[in-house]
């Protein structure tokens, strides 16, 4: 007589990101119920949510939704809600639906795979004027911001007006930073070149600001110099070793290590740092477990909460010394998994977690990109095929696969944007925030 599935190894998994997803694939066969909570529909590939926000990308191509990722798993139930606190006596998450109502979801194993949120270093005014870039929603407000800066650069008569609108400042210069300079860049250089009779968007300013000593620092040094001289030819102005201080609507304003200096732009991007979700806090309160400056558990070798081999963490919300790259979450989604099926079937403890580098890519631009695997660089345009073929592997579903290639096409060896739409309540919202009219 079969087990009924009240009677099998309760499995929750919190969240659907890489660390999430890998998790509940690599359980598709085995012998547990798996319960999945996200406070989203959908798995979000973010490794591509610049190309949203620049618009070569919908967010649909890389955001499946998640129903659809497991719609033939008969051992796994999607719930949408946030997971707000963690009973670690009654092995239960509480968790918050859409609509208020709060449940809770009884675990036998539980693996905590929330990511991260981005971290004002405890200046959390500046996202008002500095939006940043973790989510859906992230990507289509600074898609609508970028594209309506064009716009109204264009309506502008008053040259210095007409400046602020040209001048985009990108706070962070790590991937994403990076990655977004380069092709606001390119959108003003190259994809939108003489489609505006009034701007001149040669006069376009792009800036990227950091209070390190290079760009992407987590690369090998060499590769940082060739991603900063390439963007500097591409007409990106890198300023290094410089600290903000405060950003409001109307600029940002910074300290050189030499004085201060402000640059006057109504378009500013948050791409500097994160920090652990409050539920680590919750769990690291709940269980005793350590914590390290940005809120991550400290966890066991084996990726579980100390005093908890119940509990495992994995990806951006485990202190561990790794880089903060989908890589890690992946594999230690996976590994968390592998342990579960290990133990239901009474088996060995599996060994401590062990990170495989895949190494570190970047793209830059058109053609160009860095990639860190091993001791091997690569850069230019054959660094760019590679970041295209890794990013393409792993892209959720064949569809988007194939609509994410042909937009590629079109953007790359074109100049067209797919996604370039700003609506009306985006423009409204722009206007009101820089002092603009609102049309009638």
């Amino acid at each position: 007589m079969s087990e009924s599935p009240s009677a099998k190894h309760r499995v929750v998994v919190v969240g659907a990101g890489f660390g999430g997803l890998f998790a509940a694939r690599e359980l598709r066969s085995a012998a547990v119920s798996v319960t999945l909570i996200n406070g989203t529909t959908y798995h979000l590939f973010e490794p591509l949510l610049y190309q949203v926000a620049t618009g070569i990308l919908s967010e649909g191509e890389v955001a499946p939704p998640i129903r659809e990722i497991f719609r033939r798993r008969r051992n796994l139930d999607v719930q949408l809600g946030w997971v707000t606190d963690v009973d670690v006596e009654g092995k239960a998450v509480l968790v918050s639906a859409p609509d208020g109502r709060e449940r809770r979801v009884p675990y036998d194993s539980l693996v905590v795979a929330a990511g991260a949120r981005n971290s004002y270093f405890g200046n959390d005014g500046f996202a008002e004027h500095a939006p940043s870039l973790k989510n859906i929603d992230d990507a289509l407000e600074l898609r609508g911001r970028i594209f309506h800066a064009f716009e109204m650069a264009d309506l502008e008569e008053d040259p210095e007006a007409r400046r602020r609108w040209l001048t985009f400042v990108i706070i962070g210069a790590g991937p994403t930073g990076v990655e977004l300079a380069g092709q606001i860049a390119e959108l003003a250089h190259r994809a939108l070149k003489g489609q505006y009779r009034h701007a001149d968007l040669s006069q376009t300013r792009v800036i990227l600001l950091d209070a390190a000593d290079r760009v992407l620092p987590a690369f090998d040094a060499p590769l940082s110099v060739r991603a900063e001289r390439q963007l500097t030819r591409m007409g990106v102005d890198v300023r290094l070793n410089t600290r903000v201080v405060d950003v409001d609507e109307g600029g940002v304003k910074m300290d050189t290590g030499e004085g201060g200096e402000r640059i006057e732009a109504y378009t500013k991007i948050w791409a500097a740092g994160v920090a652990a979700p409050t539920l680590a806090t919750r769990i690291a309160e709940a269980t005793g477990a350590g914590t390290d400056r940005a809120g991550r558990i400290r966890v066991n070798p084996d990726l579980t909460v100390p005093g908890h081999p119940e509990i495992f963490v994995v990806g951006d919300m485990a202190a561990l010394d790794l880089p903060g790259v989908a890589q890690v979450a992946m594999q230690g989604g996976r590994y968390a998994a592998k342990v579960i099926q290990r133990r239901v079937a009474g088996r060995p403890a599996k060994r401590p977690f062990h990170y495989f580098d895949k190494g570190n890519m970047a793209t830059i631009g058109r053609f160009s990109a860095v990639a860190n695997v091993g001791k091997l660089h690569f850069s230019g345009l054959l660094g760019w095929l590679m970041w295209l073929g890794v990013h393409l592997f792993y892209l959720i579903g064949f569809k988007n696969k194939v609509t994410t290639l042909l937009h590629w096409v079109v953007s790359f060896l074109g100049r067209g944007r797919a996604e370039r739409i700003s609506t009306v309540q985006q423009i409204h919202a722009r206007n009101a925030l820089n002092g603009t009219p609102r049309a009638t």
